[in-house]
C-alpha cells in the first residue's frame, strides 16, 4: 500500500480532499492528511504545521496553484515517488522541480484512479 500524504485535506464533507482521505483508507493506504486547519477526516487528525513524514509514496494536491508556492520545498523534501496534480492544482512550475528531482508527476484525479485500479 501507499503511504499518501493529502495536501489541503479538510473535515467538510463538501471537499474532494474529504472523500480522497476516505477512499484512500477504504483502499488501504497510509494517510497522512495536512491541511489550513485544524480538525479530523476519516478519524485522523488533519495536521496544519509541516510534519516530518517518512515513506512517503504519493503526494495528492488539493491545494490550488496560486497557493502551493509556500509548500514547493517541503513537498520536494518529502521526495515522494510521485505528486498527483487533481484537477485545479495543475501547476506547470511545480511539475518542472519535480521531474528535476526525479519525482514523477500526473494530472490526474486520486478519486477516479482509486475507483478504476490504478491507484
Amino acid at each position: 500500500m501507499k503511504k499518501t500524504l493529502v495536501l489541503g485535506a479538510t473535515d467538510n464533507p463538501a471537499r474532494y480532499a474529504y472523500r480522497a482521505v476516505h477512499q484512500l483508507k477504504q483502499h488501504g493506504h497510509e494517510v497522512v492528511p495536512v491541511g489550513i486547519r485544524k480538525g479530523q477526516v476519516a478519524g485522523l487528525d488533519i495536521r496544519n504545521d509541516r510534519p516530518a513524514a517518512e515513506g512517503v509514496d504519493t503526494v495528492t494536491l488539493y491545494v490550488g496553484p496560486q497557493n502551493q508556492p509556500g509548500w514547493y520545498d517541503y513537498i520536494l523534501d518529502l521526495n515522494p515517488k510521485r505528486i498527483i496534480f487533481n484537477p485545479g492544482t495543475e501547476n506547470p512550475e511545480l511539475e518542472k522541480l519535480a521531474r528535476q528531482r526525479g519525482i514523477e508527476t500526473e494530472e490526474a484525479c486520486t478519486l477516479v484512479m482509486l475507483s478504476v485500479g490504478q491507484y
